[in-house]
């Protein structure tokens, strides 16, 4: 490790200086422009904005008259003694910054250039959608499915896939650890969404520049950048914003703070949210109602009837999110950004393991989450131009995250309650440089290294007594996980109608686990196991613009998951009556993806984009029956179990379409339209086929938006079609429990809608209200797979005042 930060010292000291400057920002939003156009009249001295929007203005004389053009804004023109050391708005056309993705290579490209689909998540547009927690943002992209086991949750699907075989960053840092399960995840809800500036959701594999995990697609998540005065003046902004909705009483307060200087720049960010149970639906399968539940008083389980059975009880929990980011820039191509996030929940349910029966009894008493608590301090040194032969733009990222979370369970009328602990400490470095060569070719490459350390460990309580004794625990403790990584990547643009993107990522993968701690509960036939494997992954495509009117790209990608902790070392019950046990013969799954988009623009007025994959997954992880020292079953927490584990002994097969319409009928009034259709099956060495678990139905939602100066109206609907029996993978078929019952008493996921109403009106520059009525007919609906029922009728209202 020492020599990454030496690395990182090596880059601060070589900055200092500062020149005359502009920055180029985009109205409403805030974000920087980059690659923005300054020429004089005569065009004899221009210059571009960089990553940050900042263009130097030396080379222009004092008072001369001069124009900033970029293809994405409208143009205009200044005198330079005018915007000297200020900040200048460009308005964005119709298609706006969505053009502009930062995911693809580390650094800005446009969107047009990029053979991959890639949806972009503005913070304009994040703040009219006014979502709960990020995942409820990721769920209005359009393209992104959301389950939810509990209202403290959000496990995306993309593309067939899910938890991790997808991969989150923030701030370019790598979220995914060594316990991301191949289950549902609920770590996206870590994020804040009133921090964040920008997302980029890439639909299908990113593991050139990523590696492990990102086979199914990559979710980047840019949080806000602190602003800099630019001049000797302090330039601070702020905003307060306070919401209310009825669905879970929602109360939300969050307040941010910039304080910038000239070379310095701070912003801060604290949110507060407080969730009550949620509410479903008046009018759905009655199958879904909350007819009683347990309570406990002086240690006596006791099943009480629910006063209102549209309430799920119990589902509420509160949240806190800090956000500390540090920006220096000693010069116009150095900045250096420290970040520090810290969130944490309040201890909440596992909403759907209280809905199963036993015996005609409620199973558990209580099954909770403890505090969900997620670090990251990360350091990153940017430096976009240089003479180097090596590189023209360098950007290096040192972090540190720490993540906690745990599990408590106990059976109803039992007082022994089960509890395991688990946290992680992850270190990771990146180094990723872009060089041009001439004005076709672009190269970018990088090296990356990860550790991941696991701490875990399990103790039965009991509830009567206090005392506790220890048990097995979920992961071998001081369990490891090493990744080390280099890339390379090469665009090539020989004009501006066709893009050429090529890559190829080299990945080392290192996993140790010690069972000797929980070998004295399960009798493993080894005490320690060690995964050494490697993988090259590599991709390939074009992005053809023959004109202004059709656009194709297509794009051949493979990808990777290596095993990791949860794969190789996890103890828990996966289901009633079953346990899974650790298996210490895993190899990397592969996949093999294909995908073909076509996009038609006729003169901003009607688009469409459309897109098909294929992707075939080799070695697939999957959990099947297992046997531990020759045995099928074995006790795990006093009950007869089924032995399970983690296996390559599955091939998969996903593919999809999916559509996108925009109608620009006038300025003001525009329809967008998106539906995705997701189809595949997983076929086990046996050949047996079957349905993929997180296949989602298909869905789509379509907008009619109307939009002037200080109002707009967003009325829309979303759908989502159904999922019979025979459609529902054989691990949902036996939940029951979550889903409704067909005629012949079999669980199957209906389909369902939604007609909702979003406003937002803009009583000055400082205040703003939005306002939403969602559910406006009430219905009681259960997004595929998921344990808790969406909110009914919902009406939803935020407050924001910007000093």
């Amino acid at each position: 490790m020492r020599f990454f930060f030496l690395i990182s010292a090596f880059l601060i000291a070589m900055a200092s200086g500062q020149s005359q400057n502009v920055k180029i920002l985009e109205e409403f939003t805030n974000l920087p422009i980059a690659g923005a156009a300054i020429y004089n009249a005569s065009k004899s001295r221009s210059t571009t904005s960089d990553i940050d929007g900042v263009a130097n203005l030396s080379r222009f004389l004092a008072d001369e008259l001069i124009f900033i053009e970029h293809l994405l804004y409208k143009s205009g023109s200044y005198i330079t003694s005018d915007i000297s050391n200020r900040t200048i708005y460009l308005k964005p056309k119709i298609e706006g910054l969505d053009e502009i993705v930062v995911s693809a290579s580390k650094f800005q490209q446009s969107k047009r250039d990029i053979p991959q689909k890639i949806i972009n998540i503005n913070a304009k547009a994040i703040g009219f959608s006014n979502p709960q927690t990020s995942a409820d943002l990721l769920e209005n992209s359009g393209n992104v499915f959301v389950q939810k086991s509990q209202m403290g949750g959000g496990s995306p699907m993309i593309r067939g896939l899910s938890a991790n075989r997808l991969l989150m960053t923030v701030d370019g840092v790598r979220m995914n650890n060594a316990i991301f399960r191949g289950g549902n995840l609920q770590n996206v809800i870590s994020i804040d969404p009133f921090t964040i500036q920008n997302t980029e959701v890439t639909l299908g594999a990113g593991s050139v520049v990523y590696g492990s995990d990102a086979i199914g697609g990559v979710m980047s998540f840019y949080t806000k950048t602190p602003q800099l005065s630019y001049s000797d003046s302090l330039y601070f902004k702020g905003s307060v914003v306070g919401r209310y909705a009825t669905a879970n009483k929602e109360k939300t307060g969050h307040i941010d703070l910039n304080f910038g200087l000239k070379k310095w720049a701070f912003f801060t960010s604290v949110s507060y949210t407080d969730f009550d149970d949620l509410r479903m639906g008046n009018h759905g399968p009655i199958d879904y109602i909350r007819s009683e539940y347990v309570q406990t008083s002086e240690g006596v389980d006791r099943i009480v009837a629910n006063d209102d059975p549209l309430i799920q009880i119990p589902t509420g929990y509160d949240q806190i999110n800090l956000l500390q980011k540090i920006r220096y820039e000693p010069k116009q191509d150095w900045s250096f950004d420290l970040g520090l996030y810290y969130t944490t929940t309040s201890e909440y349910s596992r909403y759907d393991r209280l809905l199963r029966y036993k015996n005609g009894t409620l199973r558990s008493a209580e099954w909770n989450y403890g505090p969900q608590r997620w670090f990251m301090g990360n350091l990153q040194v940017t430096k976009l131009s240089s003479n180097s032969n090596l590189y023209d733009k360098i950007q290096s990222t040192v972090a540190y995250q720490n993540f906690q979370e745990s599990r408590m369970d106990r059976d109803f009328g039992k007082t022994e309650r089960h509890i395991k602990e688990e946290a992680v400490d992850a270190l990771s470095f990146n180094l990723d440089l872009e060089k041009q060569f001439g004005k076709r070719t672009e190269f970018f490459y990088g090296l990356e290294y990860i550790y991941n350390q696991v701490i875990s460990g399990g103790m039965q309580e009991n509830i009567q007594t206090g005392t506790s004794v220890p048990t097995v625990s979920r992961y071998p403790n001081g369990s490891d996980w090493q990744s080390m990584a280099a890339y390379t990547s090469l665009k090539f643009k020989p004009n501006q109608k066709f893009v050429f993107q090529t890559g190829i990522r080299y990945n080392h993968v290192i996993v140790h686990a010690d069972f000797t701690e929980n070998n004295a509960y399960l009798k493993l036939p080894y005490t320690a196991t060690r995964i050494n494997t490697g993988a090259f992954t590599g991709t390939a495509g074009v992005n053809w613009n023959p004109n202004q009117t059709l656009g194709i790209r297509l794009n051949t990608s493979s990808a990777f998951r290596a095993p990791n902790i949860d794969d190789l070392g996890k103890v828990f019950d996966s289901e009633p009556g079953a346990v899974v046990v650790p298996n210490d013969n895993l190899k990397p799954e592969y996949a093999y993806g294909l995908e073909l988009g076509v996009k038609l623009n006729f003169e901003n007025v009607f688009i469409l984009d459309m897109a098909t994959y294929y992707t075939h997954l080799d070695n697939t992880l999957v959990r099947r029956d297992f046997t531990l020292n020759g045995a099928s079953e074995i006790m795990y927490d006093g009950e007869l179990s089924t032995v399970q584990a983690i296996q390559n002994a599955a091939e998969s097969r996903i593919y999809g379409v999916e559509v996108g319409m925009h109608v620009n009928f006038t300025k003001a009034l525009k329809l967008k339209s998106y539906y995705n259709i997701i189809g595949g099956e997983e076929e086990g060495n046996n050949g047996e086929k079957k349905p993929l678990r997180h296949a989602a139905p298909q869905f789509g939602a379509t907008h009619l938006i109307w939009q002037n100066e200080k109002f707009q109206v967003d009325g829309f609907v979303r759908y989502n079609a159904a999922l019979s029996y025979n459609q529902l993978a054989p691990s949902e078929q036996s939940k029951d429990y979550i889903y409704a019952l067909d005629a012949s008493g079999n669980p199957y996921a209906p389909s369902w809608y939604t007609v909702n109403l979003r406003t937002q009106y803009e009583f000055s520059d400082a205040i703003s209200l939005t306002a939403s009525l969602e559910n406006i007919t009430d219905q009681r609906y259960k997004p595929y797979s998921s344990g808790i029922a969406a909110p009914g009728r919902n009406f939803i209202v935020a407050l924001k005042y910007t000093l």
